[in-house]
């Protein structure tokens, strides 16, 4: 029998929700998932008032209003792509919430979205940081601008050569027609070029200069070579004696991320 995964999809209710969720769907046409959206709300973002009624009233009217935003937002993408997303909502500390939920039912991935601005708090730095160390699975790290459309090809990349071997990420890379782009930080100063050996097996190798600003400069070959996804390990990272933290790729790097063991 087929494993179907679990996907859970962290997400606030911004504009560029929508493209968090897309890039869900498309990943669970991929790898046969079933989807789960969750946001999670801190009390004092709901009630201010001291009397116990009023924060009762106000409580089950935030339930209504927040429930019927999540259902706009996810019903048009699940009927669009013929796709059951179910959804949760809950007013309570945002990491105990997430810790619990992924405790509790065991995602294989999880879906977050790359916050611009700290103005949402539910996803911020802290919470991709605390996602990364809770789970150990894989984290789909969606950017607003390049994030997964069902249905539609995509182009991977693959930082320092490495991406954990499994059926997930298999099954990803043959989903795209497009050749599979690795991005590397050289072990000793080398320009910046391609690997033409690579070619003929439709793959394609970048290899650039260590430096403080080699993953930037990676950043800027991502967008000039339209790379939507780029394979990230937790584990894989060093040149040398140095390791390039997942947080500095995060903020750097201005695509969608895969982030494996």
């Amino acid at each position: 029998m087929e494993h179907t995964y679990k996907i859970l999809v962290l997400s606030d209710l911004t504009n560029s929700a929508d493209k968090t969720v897309k890039s869900a769907v498309a990943i669970a046409k991929i790898v046969s998932a079933d989807i789960d959206f969750l946001y999670v709300k801190k009390p004092s973002e709901v009630v201010d008032k001291d009397s116990q009624l009023s924060a009762i009233r106000t409580i089950n009217k935030t339930y209504f209003t927040v429930d019927k935003k999540i259902k706009n937002l996810i019903s048009p993408i699940a009927k669009s792509y013929n796709t059951r997303i179910s959804h949760s909502f809950v007013i309570g500390n945002i990491k105990n919430e997430i810790e619990e939920y992924i405790d509790k039912n065991k995602p294989d991935i999880i879906v977050l979205g790359k916050q611009k601005t700290t103005l949402f708090p539910f996803l911020g730095d802290n919470i991709i940081r605390f996602v990364l160390k809770k789970h150990k699975g894989t984290v789909f790290i969606a950017d607003d601008k390049s994030g997964l459309e069902p249905g539609k090809d995509f182009s991977l990349g693959v930082f320092q050569n490495k991406h954990s071997s499994s059926i997930f990420q298999e099954n990803i890379i043959n989903a795209t027609q497009k050749p599979l782009t690795y991005f590397k930080i050289a072990e000793k100063n080398t320009s910046s070029k391609n690997t033409p050996s690579l070619e003929s097996q439709n793959k394609m190798e970048y290899i650039f200069e260590q430096g403080d600003n080699a993953v930037k400069n990676i950043s800027k070959y991502l967008l000039k070579k339209k790379i939507n996804v780029l394979f990230v390990s937790r584990q894989k990272n060093h040149i040398n004696s140095k390791k390039t933290s997942i947080t500095d790729i995060i903020k750097s790097i201005n695509c969608s991320l895969i982030v494996t063991n």
